[in-house]
């Protein structure tokens, strides 16, 4: 069983973790004993979100980066080495995404789309893993999405990046296993977070809610959990897994709502055998 302190002495570090789901993952980390590294590019809202963190009596520290930028990582890391040798705990949630028919996707768009939700995790998973190596432990865990199993309208460098970081969870995580480390992926569906409501824009939810089968969002609290359960020893012998958080939404295959309410077109008619 999962005990409240069991990440105590440990270090974390969340992307993405001034708002939504990454906000919810570092304060779960830190009530479980976790120092949390919260990386976001929204400056004022990652320091706010620290200092909310220690207010509680939590420890967390606040790096400002873009994970567009390569060289910001780099001088991140380095700013993250000097203060704590190694990292245990590395949650790639950041991620950008966007609507936009595929014919109509700007190269720029794509290349940004990437270096967030793909290249920028793969560089933070190279920088950690030969510590956890070292120290005979360690949980990586990748937030994708829905959009990387199944197709959506509008999700080309999204899907694909998601889809990209689903395989690349699989190819870190058979090379690490043997070091007691472990890395998997969640999948989330449709969370109530401010992303998805940019992109739903003045669209009903109904749009969405109508292809999963809960009918209603995800809060960012039952994502989280899945990933904290990642991180924990329960989950110490599960690698190489991508888990969806999404009411029933992957296996819906063909689901259509109160169907056996729906008048048949035609009577049903008794058949004589």
């Amino acid at each position: 069983m999962n005990t409240p302190r069991q990440h105590s002495g440990r270090v974390a570090l969340v992307t993405g973790a001034a708002s939504g789901i990454g906000l919810d993952i570092a304060h779960g980390l830190s009530r479980q004993g976790a120092t949390v590294c919260l990386v976001d590019r929204n400056g004022p809202a990652a320091q706010e979100a620290a200092q909310a963190i220690v207010d509680a009596g939590g420890q967390a520290e606040a790096f400002v980066v873009d994970l567009a930028d390569m060289d910001a990582i780099t001088a991140m890391l380095a700013q993250v080495s000097k203060r704590h040798e190694v990292i245990d705990i590395l949650i790639n949630n950041a991620g950008i995404a966007l609507n936009q028919p595929a014919t109509a996707l700007a190269l720029s768009q794509w290349n940004a789309t990437l270096a967030v939700n793909v290249t920028a995790p793969m560089v933070l998973t190279q920088h950690v893993l030969p510590g956890m190596r070292d120290k005979g432990w360690g949980r990586v865990v990748n937030v994708s999405s829905i959009s990387g199993v199944r197709a959506g309208t509008g999700r080309l460098a999204y899907g694909t990046s998601k889809a990209a970081l689903i395989a690349m969870t699989g190819q870190f995580a058979i090379e690490a296993a043997e070091w007691g480390v472990t890395v998997n992926a969640i999948a989330p569906g449709f969370v109530d977070t401010p992303m998805i409501r940019t992109l739903l824009g003045s669209s009903k939810p109904s749009t969405l809610l109508a292809a999963c089968p809960m009918n209603r969002f995800c809060s960012p609290q039952e994502v989280s959990s899945a990933v904290l359960f990642f991180t924990s020893e329960d989950a110490s012998f599960i690698t190489g897994q991508t888990l969806g958080i999404d009411g029933g939404f992957l296996a819906s295959g063909l689901f259509i709502r109160n169907l056996f309410e729906i008048p048949a077109a035609t009577p049903a008619q008794n058949v004589a055998a």
